[in-house]
């Protein structure tokens, strides 16, 4: 084997390194982020979902709660007009449902705007991917000299 040949194996070598430690690992976790960003819209959208029924019920509103361990009570809330709404952090806000309805309408927007640019920024990984391969392959095509030379 030639120096030369030597020299394009230990690039081949590296680049093939390059791909599967770098790039594959960046990409799968893109993915595993764009999946967290997917869970948070679902959650979102059932949210939503429990609002529009809370709009819809009769006040006062009686219903079931988990006190823990499947141990359920009967609850009535007298006005079901205003509820406490998680923003993260450990923080809560007291909203009153259309305040409610906005600030997920907001939030679904920002979840879908960072869940195209995730999807972008994984597309553009995969492309990377198919780039350094095809630069492998004809890299590995000027290694083998024609047999018929």
């Amino acid at each position: 084997m030639t120096s030369s040949a030597m020299a394009a194996a230990e690039k081949t070598r590296r680049y093939e390194e390059f791909v599967n430690d770098v790039l594959r690992r960046d990409l799968r976790r893109l993915q595993e982020q764009r999946d967290a960003v997917f869970q948070q819209h679902s959650q979102v959208l059932q949210l939503r979902a429990a609002l529009e029924r809370l709009q819809a019920a009769p006040s006062p509103l009686r219903t079931h709660v988990d006190l823990g361990c499947n141990f359920f009570v009967t609850a009535e809330v007298p006005c079901p007009q205003v509820l406490f709404l998680s923003l993260g952090c450990g923080f809560l806000a007291e909203l009153t449902l259309p305040e409610a309805s906005r600030h997920l309408e907001r939030r679904e927007k920002q979840l879908q705007r960072l869940s195209e640019s995730l999807t972008r920024d994984g597309a553009k990984i995969r492309a990377h991917i198919q780039l350094v391969l095809e630069g492998l392959r004809e890299l590995q095509g000027l290694q083998d000299p024609p047999s018929d030379l």
